[in-house]
């Protein structure tokens, strides 16, 4: 091996080296992107046969209760503010059945699509699907330029305007790039629920792996009505809704 192959081996090294430091410590996205385990203990990678999602039981949600949102920025460290810079992971959208006068109360968030617009018109792969269907983004890919907040019909993507501070060592964030609800993917990866689902007192957020039929979710699926929202579009969302 002469001294030119040498140094290209030493260039790629340093270079494979440098797109894999963590954006926020202790975590590097290529291990979320491939479900590596974050612990000793930890689960192995993600998964084709499983495909995670909840089931969201609105006439259990009610109005003006906010604990999911409220667990959703403490778990990601999120400000919890609603200003148009600032970033909302999960929000409650307020509607009216004007036929019936219903009053109905949702969370939305990131519907984590089998066929996902973002990651159709993401330049860089920033935007991917894992292998179980929980869709992110690769922070050290994201060059901001925002096309899949434009892409997305369900407005779920907000971009970080300012520098971060105080990160959760699990949940990588960075100036300049895009993110949305992950699904918890650091607490999936360990056996945990979301923090949503595991806020709800009111039961209200169900979740588990849609791709087996005796999971509570695929049961539950089977025995009550649920819609997608926007299912016109064919996009596939493993986010479904109860009492829509």
């Amino acid at each position: 091996m002469n001294d030119i192959d040498i140094q290209r081996r030493s260039f790629l090294k340093t270079s494979l080296g440098a797109a894999a430091v963590a954006i926020a410590p202790g975590m590097l996205l290529i291990d979320v992107a491939h479900g590596k385990p974050q612990t000793v203990n930890g689960p192995k990678s993600a998964n084709s046969k499983v495909r995670w999602g909840m089931l969201i039981n609105t006439t259990q949600c009610k109005s003006g209760c906010n604990d999911c949102v409220t667990a959703c920025n403490r778990e990601n460290g999120l400000s919890g503010d609603t200003k148009p810079t600032d970033s909302q992971w999960i929000r409650k959208i307020e509607l009216k059945d004007d036929s019936s006068g219903r009053d109905l109360s949702l969370p939305m968030m990131c519907q984590h699509c089998e066929y996902p617009p973002c990651v159709d018109v993401c330049p860089t792969t920033a935007s991917f699907k894992r292998a179980d269907g929980i869709v992110l983004v690769d922070k050290h890919r994201c060059i901001g330029c925002r096309y899949c907040m434009m892409a997305c019909p369900y407005k779920a993507r907000s971009f970080v305007h300012e520098p971060l501070h105080d990160q959760k060592p699990d949940v990588p964030r960075g100036k300049g790039t895009v993110e949305a609800c992950t699904l918890c993917v650091h607490r999936v990866d360990q056996g945990l629920k979301p923090a949503c689902s595991e806020a709800c007192l009111n039961k209200a957020i169900l979740f588990g792996d849609l791709n087996d039929p005796e999971s509570e979710i695929s049961r539950k699926i089977r025995s009550v009505a649920s819609v997608q929202v926007r299912a016109d579009l064919r996009l596939n969302p493993g986010i479904r809704y109860q009492g829509l």
